[in-house]
């Protein structure tokens, strides 16, 4: 027998907990200009299933990706909505426009009817998803431009039974929609085209173009919508828009033009203006 001792055989080292992790996170997070590190490092280490995933999540994250498409959802209303990469990211402005169609839409509902929600220019369907959910059993129908984003909100709305549609605004729904619209959310691009490069660059660089220009002033797809949106619209049925604060009198008007009864709902909390038109009752 050896008079030398047969060295004890050391366990691997079991790997850090995630969250173990969140101070080096944060620390790398802030030193690529995340201003809100703390928050971001929570979502990505609660979404990673490892240490070397969320390594390569915060190395994407401080390349400038978007934190929505490095984790691949976004929430939205209290909803987890995936999002994939190159697809309009939710914001949480957006939220109000969810508030005031559901608030509308439960003061018309009428019993055994379901309301038929549309949501035009729908990205990842994220307003489609949180009206469904704020409303219960809805016809729901969407559509966008841009097929990446179609195939998004596809699996965002199909527990709602959602029918998604690829195309330009009103073009991609079925006609036997027409007339019979309660609530038009269209959450339409409104950037004017001269500030776009104006952006933050995980806004520029990493969503489709066609979602964030609206032209000249900013207003030229609401200017589309609001021309086509009460034939479309049933009796007392509603479009629901976004504007910045400063293009809120202009796209009153348009709304106006186009023979719907308008109102603008803000919230300052969520720097947040919607134009709401009405079609009149028949």
């Amino acid at each position: 027998m050896s008079d030398s001792a047969t060295p004890p055989v050391t366990a691997p080292a079991a790997p850090l907990p995630l969250q173990a992790l969140h101070a080096d996170v944060v620390t790398r997070l802030r030193a690529a200009g995340c201003v809100f590190a703390e928050d971001e490092a929570h979502i990505i280490l609660a979404t990673a299933t490892s240490p070397q995933e969320a390594a390569d999540m915060v190395a994407r994250r401080a390349g400038g990706l978007p934190l929505e498409h490095v984790v691949g959802w976004a929430d939205f209303c209290g909803l987890r909505i995936a999002v994939d990469p190159g697809v309009f990211v939710p914001r949480r402005r957006t939220e109000l426009l969810v508030h005031e169609a559901a608030a509308l839409g439960r003061a018309a509902a009428a019993p055994g009817r379901e309301p038929v929600v549309v949501d035009l220019c729908c990205g990842s369907g994220a307003v489609g998803a949180a009206l469904a959910a704020a409303l219960g059993r809805v016809r729901l129908y969407a559509a966008d431009l841009d097929p990446a984003a179609v195939a998004c909100a596809a699996r965002n709305l199909a527990a709602a039974g959602g029918q998604v549609h690829c195309g330009d605004l009103f073009a991609a729904l079925p006609p036997q929609v027409r007339g019979t619209v309660d609530l038009l959310a269209a959450n339409v691009p409104y950037v004017p085209s001269g500030s776009v490069g104006l952006l933050p660059a995980e806004a520029r660089d990493h969503e489709a173009l066609i979602a964030l220009d609206g032209g000249g002033d900013g207003l030229d797809v609401m200017r589309r919508v609001a021309a086509q949106a009460a034939g479309w619209l049933a009796p007392g049925g509603s479009l629901l828009t976004e504007a910045s604060e400063r293009q809120a009198a202009a796209a009153e008007g348009i709304l106006a033009a186009a023979g719907l009864a308008t109102r603008v709902a803000t919230d300052d909390d969520l720097g947040a203006t919607v134009l709401i038109g009405t079609r009149p009752a028949d």
